[in-house]
Protein backbone atom coordinates (compact mmCIF):
# COMPACT_ATOMS: atom_id res chain seq x y z
CA UNK A 1 0.00 0.00 0.00
CA UNK A 2 1.15 3.48 -0.73
CA UNK A 3 -0.17 6.87 -0.19
CA UNK A 4 0.19 8.80 -3.74
CA UNK A 5 -1.05 12.78 -4.00
CA UNK A 6 -1.72 14.35 -7.31
CA UNK A 7 0.29 16.51 -9.77
CA UNK A 8 -0.04 20.08 -8.91
CA UNK A 9 -0.45 20.27 -12.83
CA UNK A 10 -3.31 18.58 -12.75
CA UNK A 11 -5.72 20.53 -10.75
CA UNK A 12 -5.40 23.63 -12.86
CA UNK A 13 -6.81 20.86 -15.84
CA UNK A 14 -10.07 22.38 -17.43
CA UNK A 15 -12.46 19.14 -18.20
CA UNK A 16 -13.98 19.48 -21.91
CA UNK A 17 -17.68 19.65 -21.49
CA UNK A 18 -19.23 15.97 -22.16
CA UNK A 19 -21.15 15.85 -25.22
CA UNK A 20 -24.82 16.61 -25.56
CA UNK A 21 -26.97 13.83 -25.55
CA UNK A 22 -27.62 13.32 -29.29
CA UNK A 23 -31.81 14.03 -30.20
CA UNK A 24 -32.82 14.41 -26.69
CA UNK A 25 -33.98 17.41 -27.03
CA UNK A 26 -35.51 16.63 -31.19
CA UNK A 27 -36.92 13.59 -29.68
CA UNK A 28 -38.67 15.58 -26.74
CA UNK A 29 -40.36 17.89 -28.76
CA UNK A 30 -41.70 14.83 -31.27
CA UNK A 31 -42.71 13.18 -28.72
CA UNK A 32 -44.85 16.34 -27.24
CA UNK A 33 -46.17 16.83 -30.86
CA UNK A 34 -47.39 12.78 -31.07
CA UNK A 35 -48.82 12.97 -27.57
CA UNK A 36 -50.78 16.72 -28.53
CA UNK A 37 -52.02 14.84 -31.89
CA UNK A 38 -52.86 11.65 -30.24
CA UNK A 39 -54.77 13.54 -27.43
CA UNK A 40 -56.83 15.18 -29.92
CA UNK A 41 -57.53 12.38 -32.19
CA UNK A 42 -58.76 10.36 -28.87
CA UNK A 43 -60.94 14.01 -28.23
CA UNK A 44 -62.58 13.94 -31.43
CA UNK A 45 -63.29 9.94 -31.27
CA UNK A 46 -64.83 10.61 -27.71
CA UNK A 47 -66.79 13.64 -29.08
CA UNK A 48 -68.57 11.84 -32.11
CA UNK A 49 -69.31 8.91 -30.27
CA UNK A 50 -71.29 11.48 -27.59
CA UNK A 51 -72.48 12.87 -30.63
CA UNK A 52 -73.80 9.15 -32.03
CA UNK A 53 -75.66 8.34 -28.86
CA UNK A 54 -77.23 11.81 -28.72
CA UNK A 55 -78.68 10.99 -32.05
CA UNK A 56 -79.52 7.36 -31.39
CA UNK A 57 -80.12 6.89 -27.44
CA UNK A 58 -78.83 4.30 -25.40
CA UNK A 59 -80.69 0.80 -26.53
CA UNK A 60 -77.90 -0.64 -27.51
CA UNK A 61 -76.14 0.73 -24.12
CA UNK A 62 -78.79 -1.07 -22.93
CA UNK A 63 -78.66 -4.32 -24.48
CA UNK A 64 -75.29 -4.22 -23.87
CA UNK A 65 -75.32 -4.19 -20.39
CA UNK A 66 -78.35 -6.78 -19.84
CA UNK A 67 -76.36 -9.48 -21.87
CA UNK A 68 -74.70 -12.74 -19.84
CA UNK A 69 -71.25 -12.47 -18.84
CA UNK A 70 -69.31 -14.72 -20.90
CA UNK A 71 -67.82 -17.97 -19.83
CA UNK A 72 -70.21 -18.21 -16.96
CA UNK A 73 -68.39 -15.96 -14.60
CA UNK A 74 -69.62 -13.38 -11.71
CA UNK A 75 -69.31 -10.13 -11.75
CA UNK A 76 -66.05 -10.42 -9.16
CA UNK A 77 -64.06 -12.35 -11.58
CA UNK A 78 -65.10 -9.76 -14.43
CA UNK A 79 -64.23 -7.13 -12.30
CA UNK A 80 -61.11 -9.17 -11.61
CA UNK A 81 -60.13 -10.06 -15.07
CA UNK A 82 -60.89 -6.39 -16.39
CA UNK A 83 -58.89 -5.00 -13.90
CA UNK A 84 -55.78 -7.64 -15.16
CA UNK A 85 -56.73 -6.06 -18.67
CA UNK A 86 -56.39 -2.59 -17.19
CA UNK A 87 -53.17 -2.45 -15.74
CA UNK A 88 -51.85 -3.06 -19.42
CA UNK A 89 -52.54 0.71 -20.17
CA UNK A 90 -50.35 1.86 -17.52
CA UNK A 91 -47.01 2.13 -19.17
CA UNK A 92 -44.86 5.02 -20.43
CA UNK A 93 -42.69 5.76 -17.47
CA UNK A 94 -40.62 2.81 -17.42
CA UNK A 95 -38.84 4.19 -20.78
CA UNK A 96 -38.11 7.68 -18.99
CA UNK A 97 -36.85 5.99 -16.00
CA UNK A 98 -33.72 4.60 -17.72
CA UNK A 99 -32.08 8.04 -18.48
CA UNK A 100 -33.65 9.63 -15.75
CA UNK A 101 -30.05 11.32 -14.76
CA UNK A 102 -30.01 12.95 -18.26
CA UNK A 103 -33.21 15.14 -17.11
CA UNK A 104 -33.60 18.27 -15.76
CA UNK A 105 -34.81 18.05 -11.75
CA UNK A 106 -38.33 17.76 -11.81
CA UNK A 107 -39.19 15.77 -15.29
CA UNK A 108 -39.68 12.39 -14.23
CA UNK A 109 -42.47 13.37 -11.38
CA UNK A 110 -43.95 15.19 -14.38
CA UNK A 111 -43.89 12.01 -16.50
CA UNK A 112 -45.71 9.86 -14.26
CA UNK A 113 -48.31 12.85 -13.91
CA UNK A 114 -49.01 13.60 -17.25
CA UNK A 115 -49.48 9.42 -18.00
CA UNK A 116 -51.68 9.35 -14.86
CA UNK A 117 -54.06 11.73 -16.07
CA UNK A 118 -54.18 10.86 -19.32
CA UNK A 119 -54.55 7.14 -18.42
CA UNK A 120 -57.41 7.85 -16.30
CA UNK A 121 -59.26 10.59 -18.54
CA UNK A 122 -59.22 9.00 -21.65
CA UNK A 123 -59.04 4.56 -21.05
CA UNK A 124 -62.45 4.31 -19.38
CA UNK A 125 -63.92 7.06 -21.32
CA UNK A 126 -63.03 5.18 -24.11
CA UNK A 127 -64.40 2.06 -22.90
CA UNK A 128 -67.79 3.74 -21.70
CA UNK A 129 -67.87 5.04 -25.66
CA UNK A 130 -67.16 1.61 -27.15
CA UNK A 131 -70.20 -0.04 -24.82
CA UNK A 132 -72.60 3.34 -26.61
CA UNK A 133 -72.16 2.84 -29.89
CA UNK A 134 -71.16 -1.05 -30.60
CA UNK A 135 -73.06 -4.37 -29.78
CA UNK A 136 -71.09 -6.53 -27.88
CA UNK A 137 -70.45 -9.22 -30.43
CA UNK A 138 -68.64 -6.37 -32.80
CA UNK A 139 -66.45 -5.86 -29.94
CA UNK A 140 -65.36 -9.38 -29.51
CA UNK A 141 -64.53 -9.49 -33.36
CA UNK A 142 -62.68 -5.97 -33.49
CA UNK A 143 -60.39 -6.21 -31.24
CA UNK A 144 -57.13 -5.39 -33.06
CA UNK A 145 -59.03 -2.86 -34.83
CA UNK A 146 -61.64 -1.41 -32.32
CA UNK A 147 -61.04 2.35 -32.52
CA UNK A 148 -60.53 2.73 -35.94
CA UNK A 149 -64.11 0.19 -36.01
CA UNK A 150 -65.35 2.97 -33.86
CA UNK A 151 -64.86 5.97 -36.41
CA UNK A 152 -66.23 4.32 -39.30
CA UNK A 153 -69.94 3.68 -36.85
CA UNK A 154 -69.62 6.99 -35.49
CA UNK A 155 -67.86 9.44 -38.31
CA UNK A 156 -67.40 7.08 -41.47
CA UNK A 157 -64.71 6.59 -43.40
CA UNK A 158 -62.60 9.64 -42.22
CA UNK A 159 -62.63 9.53 -38.87
CA UNK A 160 -61.70 6.09 -39.06
CA UNK A 161 -58.62 7.15 -41.47
CA UNK A 162 -57.39 9.47 -39.25
CA UNK A 163 -57.29 7.01 -36.13
CA UNK A 164 -55.26 4.58 -38.43
CA UNK A 165 -52.83 7.31 -39.07
CA UNK A 166 -52.65 8.45 -35.36
CA UNK A 167 -52.39 4.48 -34.62
CA UNK A 168 -48.97 4.08 -36.75
CA UNK A 169 -47.34 7.23 -35.76
CA UNK A 170 -48.08 6.36 -31.77
CA UNK A 171 -46.68 3.33 -32.24
CA UNK A 172 -43.93 5.03 -33.98
CA UNK A 173 -42.88 6.57 -31.15
CA UNK A 174 -43.52 3.39 -29.09
CA UNK A 175 -40.75 1.11 -30.91
CA UNK A 176 -38.57 4.35 -30.54
CA UNK A 177 -38.79 4.81 -27.10
CA UNK A 178 -38.37 1.43 -26.68
CA UNK A 179 -35.04 1.66 -28.32
CA UNK A 180 -34.04 4.38 -26.48
CA UNK A 181 -34.82 2.72 -23.27
CA UNK A 182 -32.97 -0.14 -23.95
CA UNK A 183 -29.97 1.59 -25.16
CA UNK A 184 -29.90 3.41 -21.53
CA UNK A 185 -29.91 0.09 -19.92
CA UNK A 186 -27.70 -2.46 -22.36
CA UNK A 187 -25.27 0.68 -21.98
CA UNK A 188 -25.34 1.29 -18.30
CA UNK A 189 -25.11 -2.42 -17.72
CA UNK A 190 -22.14 -2.73 -20.25
CA UNK A 191 -20.23 0.22 -18.12
CA UNK A 192 -20.84 -1.82 -14.43
CA UNK A 193 -19.12 -4.69 -17.18
CA UNK A 194 -22.28 -7.06 -16.67
CA UNK A 195 -22.40 -7.11 -20.62
CA UNK A 196 -19.44 -7.54 -22.75
CA UNK A 197 -17.73 -4.60 -23.33
CA UNK A 198 -17.76 -4.04 -27.33
CA UNK A 199 -21.35 -3.13 -26.54
CA UNK A 200 -19.93 0.16 -25.22
CA UNK A 201 -18.82 1.09 -29.10
CA UNK A 202 -20.34 4.85 -29.90
CA UNK A 203 -20.96 6.78 -33.30
CA UNK A 204 -20.39 10.59 -33.11
CA UNK A 205 -23.63 11.44 -32.20
CA UNK A 206 -23.06 9.34 -29.47
CA UNK A 207 -25.37 6.78 -29.90
CA UNK A 208 -24.84 2.65 -29.67
CA UNK A 209 -25.20 0.86 -32.70
CA UNK A 210 -24.48 -2.68 -31.58
CA UNK A 211 -26.71 -2.37 -28.94
CA UNK A 212 -29.55 -0.89 -31.68
CA UNK A 213 -28.82 -4.09 -33.75
CA UNK A 214 -28.71 -6.77 -30.82
CA UNK A 215 -32.12 -5.57 -29.69
CA UNK A 216 -33.77 -5.55 -33.09
CA UNK A 217 -32.31 -9.04 -33.39
CA UNK A 218 -33.94 -10.11 -30.21
CA UNK A 219 -37.64 -8.58 -31.64
CA UNK A 220 -36.59 -10.32 -34.68
CA UNK A 221 -36.59 -13.35 -33.00
CA UNK A 222 -39.81 -12.50 -30.73
CA UNK A 223 -41.72 -12.64 -33.88
CA UNK A 224 -40.64 -15.64 -35.68
CA UNK A 225 -41.05 -17.64 -32.16
CA UNK A 226 -44.44 -16.47 -32.42
CA UNK A 227 -45.46 -16.86 -36.08
CA UNK A 228 -46.20 -13.34 -35.78
CA UNK A 229 -49.50 -13.62 -34.10
CA UNK A 230 -50.56 -10.29 -32.18
CA UNK A 231 -51.80 -11.53 -29.35
CA UNK A 232 -48.91 -13.62 -28.47
CA UNK A 233 -46.66 -10.62 -28.96
CA UNK A 234 -48.99 -8.99 -26.83
CA UNK A 235 -48.87 -11.77 -24.35
CA UNK A 236 -45.17 -11.55 -24.08
CA UNK A 237 -45.39 -8.12 -23.66
CA UNK A 238 -48.11 -8.32 -20.49
CA UNK A 239 -45.84 -10.43 -18.15
CA UNK A 240 -42.47 -8.17 -19.07
CA UNK A 241 -43.99 -4.81 -18.39
CA UNK A 242 -45.81 -6.34 -15.47
CA UNK A 243 -42.54 -7.89 -13.75
CA UNK A 244 -40.83 -4.54 -15.03
CA UNK A 245 -43.18 -2.86 -12.77
CA UNK A 246 -43.59 -5.29 -9.78
CA UNK A 247 -39.61 -4.95 -9.64
CA UNK A 248 -40.06 -0.95 -9.22
CA UNK A 249 -41.90 -1.65 -6.25
CA UNK A 250 -39.67 -4.06 -5.14
CA UNK A 251 -36.93 -1.58 -5.68
CA UNK A 252 -38.56 0.93 -3.49
CA UNK A 253 -38.37 -1.21 -1.17
CA UNK A 254 -35.21 -1.88 -0.93
CA UNK A 255 -34.19 1.48 -0.69
CA UNK A 256 -36.17 1.47 2.18
CA UNK A 257 -34.55 -0.79 4.03
CA UNK A 258 -30.54 -0.75 2.43
CA UNK A 259 -30.66 3.10 1.86
CA UNK A 260 -33.01 4.62 4.38
CA UNK A 261 -31.05 7.65 5.37
CA UNK A 262 -30.63 8.58 1.51
CA UNK A 263 -31.39 12.14 0.47
CA UNK A 264 -34.14 11.86 -2.21
CA UNK A 265 -36.97 14.47 -3.42
CA UNK A 266 -39.91 12.09 -3.56
CA UNK A 267 -41.01 9.78 -1.38
CA UNK A 268 -43.76 6.76 -0.84
CA UNK A 269 -45.24 5.23 1.92
CA UNK A 270 -44.85 1.96 2.29
CA UNK A 271 -48.41 1.59 2.64
CA UNK A 272 -48.47 2.96 -0.85
CA UNK A 273 -45.49 1.12 -2.24
CA UNK A 274 -47.56 -2.33 -0.33
CA UNK A 275 -51.03 -1.41 -2.65
CA UNK A 276 -49.24 -1.16 -5.52
CA UNK A 277 -46.56 -4.08 -5.56
CA UNK A 278 -50.16 -6.41 -4.55
CA UNK A 279 -52.44 -4.19 -8.09
CA UNK A 280 -49.79 -5.49 -10.05
CA UNK A 281 -49.16 -9.08 -8.77
CA UNK A 282 -52.64 -9.39 -9.04
CA UNK A 283 -52.37 -8.16 -12.25
CA UNK A 284 -49.31 -10.36 -13.59
CA UNK A 285 -51.48 -13.61 -11.88
CA UNK A 286 -54.83 -12.56 -14.14
CA UNK A 287 -53.20 -12.41 -17.09
CA UNK A 288 -51.21 -15.48 -17.10
CA UNK A 289 -54.63 -16.97 -16.01
CA UNK A 290 -55.95 -15.18 -18.97
CA UNK A 291 -53.81 -16.63 -21.49
CA UNK A 292 -51.31 -19.11 -19.75
CA UNK A 293 -49.11 -20.08 -22.86
CA UNK A 294 -48.06 -16.63 -23.27
CA UNK A 295 -46.13 -17.35 -19.96
CA UNK A 296 -44.52 -20.40 -21.75
CA UNK A 297 -42.94 -17.63 -24.83
CA UNK A 298 -42.27 -15.34 -22.07
CA UNK A 299 -39.68 -17.79 -20.41
CA UNK A 300 -38.13 -19.07 -23.18
CA UNK A 301 -36.76 -15.63 -23.24
CA UNK A 302 -36.51 -15.11 -19.55
CA UNK A 303 -34.46 -18.13 -18.53
CA UNK A 304 -31.59 -18.15 -20.91
CA UNK A 305 -31.14 -14.53 -20.06
CA UNK A 306 -31.03 -15.17 -16.84
CA UNK A 307 -27.76 -17.84 -17.50
CA UNK A 308 -26.15 -15.58 -19.72
CA UNK A 309 -26.00 -12.87 -16.90
CA UNK A 310 -25.41 -15.26 -14.41
CA UNK A 311 -22.59 -16.34 -16.51
CA UNK A 312 -21.26 -12.70 -17.40
CA UNK A 313 -21.40 -11.73 -13.35
CA UNK A 314 -19.17 -15.07 -12.66
CA UNK A 315 -17.21 -15.41 -15.77
CA UNK A 316 -14.00 -14.42 -14.04
CA UNK A 317 -14.70 -17.77 -11.48
CA UNK A 318 -15.69 -19.66 -14.41
CA UNK A 319 -12.50 -18.89 -17.04
CA UNK A 320 -10.48 -20.13 -13.80
CA UNK A 321 -12.10 -23.22 -13.67
CA UNK A 322 -11.26 -23.48 -17.51
CA UNK A 323 -7.94 -22.51 -16.73
CA UNK A 324 -7.76 -25.60 -14.47
CA UNK A 325 -9.25 -28.03 -17.85
CA UNK A 326 -7.61 -26.74 -20.68
CA UNK A 327 -4.31 -27.35 -18.69
CA UNK A 328 -5.41 -31.10 -18.43
CA UNK A 329 -4.73 -31.13 -22.09
CA UNK A 330 -1.18 -30.26 -21.71
CA UNK A 331 0.13 -33.89 -22.50
CA UNK A 332 -2.77 -35.14 -25.06
CA UNK A 333 -2.37 -31.83 -27.23
CA UNK A 334 0.12 -29.52 -26.12
CA UNK A 335 0.01 -27.11 -28.18
CA UNK A 336 -3.72 -26.09 -28.06
CA UNK A 337 -3.27 -25.89 -24.40
CA UNK A 338 -0.53 -23.64 -24.03
CA UNK A 339 -2.44 -21.35 -26.60
CA UNK A 340 -6.12 -21.84 -24.42
CA UNK A 341 -3.79 -20.81 -21.53
CA UNK A 342 -2.61 -17.71 -22.92
CA UNK A 343 -5.99 -16.35 -24.06
CA UNK A 344 -7.38 -16.97 -20.58
CA UNK A 345 -4.91 -15.71 -18.97
CA UNK A 346 -5.07 -12.51 -21.00
CA UNK A 347 -9.06 -12.33 -20.22
CA UNK A 348 -8.49 -12.66 -16.75
CA UNK A 349 -5.84 -9.97 -16.78
CA UNK A 350 -7.82 -7.69 -18.93
CA UNK A 351 -10.83 -7.87 -16.05
CA UNK A 352 -8.71 -7.25 -13.20
CA UNK A 353 -6.47 -4.54 -14.90
CA UNK A 354 -9.83 -2.08 -14.46
CA UNK A 355 -9.07 -0.15 -10.99
CA UNK A 356 -11.87 1.06 -8.52
CA UNK A 357 -11.98 4.01 -6.17
CA UNK A 358 -13.88 4.50 -3.44
CA UNK A 359 -14.60 7.93 -1.64
CA UNK A 360 -14.14 7.30 2.24
CA UNK A 361 -15.09 10.34 4.81
CA UNK A 362 -13.65 8.90 7.61
CA UNK A 363 -14.99 5.75 8.06
CA UNK A 364 -13.97 3.37 10.35
CA UNK A 365 -12.15 0.19 9.96
CA UNK A 366 -15.95 -1.55 10.15
CA UNK A 367 -16.83 0.35 7.52
CA UNK A 368 -14.04 -0.06 5.25
CA UNK A 369 -14.20 -3.06 5.85
CA UNK A 370 -17.40 -3.62 4.09
CA UNK A 371 -16.50 -1.84 1.57
CA UNK A 372 -13.64 -4.42 0.75
CA UNK A 373 -16.15 -7.27 0.85
CA UNK A 374 -18.53 -5.85 -1.47
CA UNK A 375 -15.49 -5.40 -4.16
CA UNK A 376 -14.18 -8.89 -3.43
CA UNK A 377 -17.57 -10.21 -3.98
CA UNK A 378 -18.95 -8.06 -6.90
CA UNK A 379 -16.60 -6.76 -8.87
CA UNK A 380 -13.83 -8.11 -10.70
CA UNK A 381 -10.73 -6.15 -9.78
CA UNK A 382 -7.06 -6.08 -8.33
CA UNK A 383 -6.79 -2.62 -7.53
CA UNK A 384 -8.73 -0.16 -5.17
CA UNK A 385 -7.71 3.53 -4.34
CA UNK A 386 -9.14 4.53 -1.46
CA UNK A 387 -9.47 8.49 -1.63
CA UNK A 388 -10.19 11.27 1.43
CA UNK A 389 -10.75 14.35 0.75
CA UNK A 390 -9.43 17.17 3.35
CA UNK A 391 -9.99 20.54 3.99
CA UNK A 392 -6.73 23.06 3.39
CA UNK A 393 -5.21 22.43 6.71
CA UNK A 394 -6.43 18.69 7.92
CA UNK A 395 -4.12 16.11 8.00
CA UNK A 396 -5.21 12.32 8.22
CA UNK A 397 -5.08 11.13 11.78
CA UNK A 398 -2.29 8.27 12.14
CA UNK A 399 -4.71 5.71 13.55
CA UNK A 400 -6.17 6.15 9.89
CA UNK A 401 -3.30 5.21 8.55
CA UNK A 402 -2.66 2.18 10.50
CA UNK A 403 -6.47 1.03 9.81
CA UNK A 404 -5.26 1.13 6.20
CA UNK A 405 -2.33 -0.86 6.59
CA UNK A 406 -4.50 -3.68 8.47
CA UNK A 407 -6.83 -3.61 5.86
CA UNK A 408 -3.62 -4.55 3.45
CA UNK A 409 -3.01 -7.04 4.78
CA UNK A 410 -6.44 -8.42 5.08
CA UNK A 411 -6.80 -8.39 1.80
CA UNK A 412 -3.59 -9.16 0.23
CA UNK A 413 -5.34 -10.00 -3.42
CA UNK A 414 -6.49 -6.59 -3.52
CA UNK A 415 -3.71 -3.34 -4.05
CA UNK A 416 -4.75 -0.42 -1.97
CA UNK A 417 -4.00 2.69 -2.70
CA UNK A 418 -4.83 5.16 -0.13
CA UNK A 419 -4.55 8.67 -1.61
CA UNK A 420 -5.13 12.02 0.28
CA UNK A 421 -6.75 15.27 -1.32
CA UNK A 422 -7.19 18.64 -0.42
CA UNK A 423 -10.37 20.61 -1.25
CA UNK A 424 -14.02 20.22 -1.46
CA UNK A 425 -15.34 16.95 -2.60
CA UNK A 426 -18.27 17.01 -5.50
CA UNK A 427 -19.11 16.74 -9.17
CA UNK A 428 -16.58 18.66 -10.21
CA UNK A 429 -13.77 16.81 -7.85
CA UNK A 430 -14.76 13.13 -9.37
CA UNK A 431 -15.03 14.30 -13.15
CA UNK A 432 -12.01 15.67 -12.70
CA UNK A 433 -10.27 12.75 -10.83
CA UNK A 434 -12.02 10.32 -13.55
CA UNK A 435 -10.42 12.01 -16.45
CA UNK A 436 -6.88 12.35 -14.76
CA UNK A 437 -6.71 8.52 -13.67
CA UNK A 438 -8.76 7.39 -16.70
CA UNK A 439 -11.45 5.47 -14.57
CA UNK A 440 -14.83 5.52 -15.65
CA UNK A 441 -17.42 7.25 -12.76
CA UNK A 442 -19.31 4.18 -12.44
CA UNK A 443 -16.30 2.59 -10.99
CA UNK A 444 -16.19 4.83 -8.36
CA UNK A 445 -18.11 4.33 -5.00
CA UNK A 446 -19.32 6.32 -2.50
CA UNK A 447 -21.20 5.98 1.10
CA UNK A 448 -24.54 7.10 1.40
CA UNK A 449 -24.68 10.66 1.98
CA UNK A 450 -26.55 12.36 4.91
CA UNK A 451 -29.04 15.16 4.35
CA UNK A 452 -26.78 17.44 4.97
CA UNK A 453 -24.89 16.73 1.38
CA UNK A 454 -25.03 19.69 -1.15
CA UNK A 455 -25.35 17.61 -4.38
CA UNK A 456 -27.95 15.01 -5.93
CA UNK A 457 -26.44 11.57 -6.44
CA UNK A 458 -27.12 12.05 -9.92
CA UNK A 459 -24.47 15.11 -10.17
CA UNK A 460 -22.29 12.90 -9.89
CA UNK A 461 -22.30 11.53 -12.58
CA UNK A 462 -22.84 7.13 -11.69
CA UNK A 463 -21.09 7.01 -8.96
CA UNK A 464 -22.43 3.98 -7.37
CA UNK A 465 -23.55 3.58 -3.35
CA UNK A 466 -22.47 0.90 -2.07
CA UNK A 467 -22.92 1.42 1.57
Amino acid sequence: MRSARPKRNSWAKVLPKAPPVAGISESAIVAVIIFIAHLATMALLIGASIWFVMHNGFALFTLNWSMPLPDGRGIAAALFFGFSTAMLGVTGFESSANYVEEQEHGVFPKTLRNMWVAVTVLNPLIVLCAILILPMAAIGDHQETMLSFMGVTVGGNWLATVITIDAVVVLCGAVLTSYVGVSGLIKRMTLDRIMPQFLLKETKRGSSPRIIILFFLLCLSVLFLTNAETSALAGVYTISFLTVMAFFAIGNFLLKIKRAKLPRPETASVVTVSVALSGVIIALYGNVRLHPEYLVVFLQYFIPSMLILAVLLNRKVILEYLMIWVSSFVESVPGLAVFGRFAISRSIRRLNSQEFVYFTKGDDLSILNRVMMYVQANEITKKLKIVTVLKEGQQTHADYIRDMEVLDRAYPEIKIEFIELHGVFGPDLVHRLSEEWNIPTNFMFIGSPSDRFPYRVAELGGVRLVI
